[in-house]
């Protein structure tokens, strides 16, 4: 296989073409990526700690005798990712690059322990989740990070030696097919669906012909072709999802629900709070899987499309910090999270407005959950920080945290003590 120029440019870690100027001024600005980034995982924490409550409320009063119960549960996961963000944010590139290694090791363990008897939980047919103590693990979430930091070090530590498809593909893609047949098994085909966008943006990047994609694909098909076929609640699903209304108190039940509360909403939605779908007997998962057709119901098309803006801001962010860096590392890991969160998302709306078939796989930074959210704060705080090391973003974040106690520290670094009103006095050695 030989790549072409453009390719072992991105290979090589060469520094890109400089792309067309942004029209708009502010996205000129160093800090745009950054603040943007921070600012749409903000925002839409925002709207799932609202729509979460507003979900949940009914059926949480019915087992708990407390419509608050899920809320507070979700809250406390948020208080916990928040200083997982902030952390993350400061972390410098090295530290990531190192961290891929354990958390694949984790990763796998993880994966081969939940499916241990004894170990694992079973939730309604499926294996998922290792109890630990009142809390539950989910070792598939925190696989989609592993992959993306692990494969972004792979590849950028061979990047000279990409243009050969023994170096291209191994070991990348045998530990992509071991983390998805451990998944696979669990069973959860939406966590597997991402790994496999994780992968393909790595693959991307680096300028794998358009050959291998197609292999990659067609095999991916034929293998969940082979599933569906072997599985009779695969292929129920399946059917399901082709025609949710020839079985709609059965398998197209939820799929049914999900479109009822979209419709109702129109433009402007029924109001916060007021949706019929949470009541008991109305749309399963809620507020987890089917979140977003609560958001229809509620706050209508205009809703719905404000979360697909945010996300749509999200990619654009996580693709402009990939563009703007010269770092083969950053590059790749930038790519490869936003894969991630994107595609996530797609699946997730895709499955609420019947164009996917129904994979149980929740809507990053808004389903209720903390085995997702934690690695998805943490993946966040990561973009920000890549987001630091764009052209003339840390001087410029520099300068914009000039508090009292950065000036003090700015003075000690420079041998000169602040005084009131920000001048300063230089030292006299006698």
């Amino acid at each position: 296989m030989s790549a072409t120029t453009t390719d072992r440019r991105l290979a090589s870690g060469s520094a890109p073409q400089p792309a067309a100027p942004d029209r708009l001024p502010v996205l000129r600005r160093p800090l745009t990526s950054y603040y943007l980034v921070l600012g749409c995982a903000a925002a839409l924490v925002i709207i799932g700690l609202t729509m979460v409550f507003s979900a949940s409320s009914v059926r949480s009063y019915a087992r708990s005798g407390s419509s608050y119960t899920v809320l507070v549960t979700q809250a406390q996961w948020v208080a916990l990712g928040l200083p997982a963000l902030a952390l993350a944010r400061w972390l410098p590139v090295r530290t990531y690059r190192w961290l891929g290694y354990p958390l694949m090791l984790f990763s796998v363990l993880g994966l081969v322990a939940v499916l241990v008897p004894g170990v694992g939980r079973n939730v309604d047919g499926a294996t998922r989740w290792i109890e630990m103590g009142p809390l539950s693990y989910q070792p598939s979430e925190l696989a989609k990070l592993a992959l993306a930091l692990w494969g972004a070090d792979l590849l950028a530590r061979k990047q000279r030696l990409l243009g050969q498809w023994k170096h291209l593909v191994i070991p990348l893609l045998p530990v992509t097919a071991l983390l998805a047949g451990l998944i696979m098994l669990e069973p959860d085909l939406g966590t597997t669906i991402v790994l496999l966008l994780v992968t393909m943006a790595l693959l991307w990047v680096v300028g794998a012909p358009v050959r291998l994609f197609a292999a990659i694909s067609t095999t991916v098909a034929g293998l969940t072709g082979l599933l569906i076929y072997i599985e009779p609640y695969r292929m129920a699903r399946f059917t399901g999802f082709l025609n949710p209304f020839a079985d709609p108190l059965g398998r197209g039940f939820q799929a049914i629900q999900g479109l009822y509360a979209l419709s109702s909403g129109g433009w402007w939605g029924i109001g916060l709070g007021a949706s019929k779908e949470k009541w008991l007997g109305g749309l399963p998962n809620a507020h987890t899987d089917y979140v977003f057709a609560i958001i229809g119901e509620e706050l209508g098309l205009v809703g719905t499309f404000t979360v697909l803006l945010l996300f749509a801001t999200l990619a654009y962010a996580g693709i402009r910090t990939a563009r703007r860096t010269t770092d083969p590392f950053v590059r790749l890991a930038a790519t490869a999270v936003t894969a991630w969160l994107v595609g996530q998302a797609v699946v997730n709306v895709g499955a609420v407005v019947g164009l996917l078939p129904i994979t149980g796989i929740p809507l990053p930074l808004i389903s209720f959950g903390g085995s997702a959210l934690l690695p998805t704060l943490f993946a966040v705080g990561m973009l920000a920080s890549f987001a630091r090391t764009e052209p003339g973003a840390a001087a410029a974040l520099a300068a914009r945290t000039g508090g009292p106690l950065s000036r003090w520290r700015r003075s000690r670094r420079a041998g000169t003590p602040p005084v009131p009103g920000g001048r300063r006095r230089r030292l006299v050695r006698r």
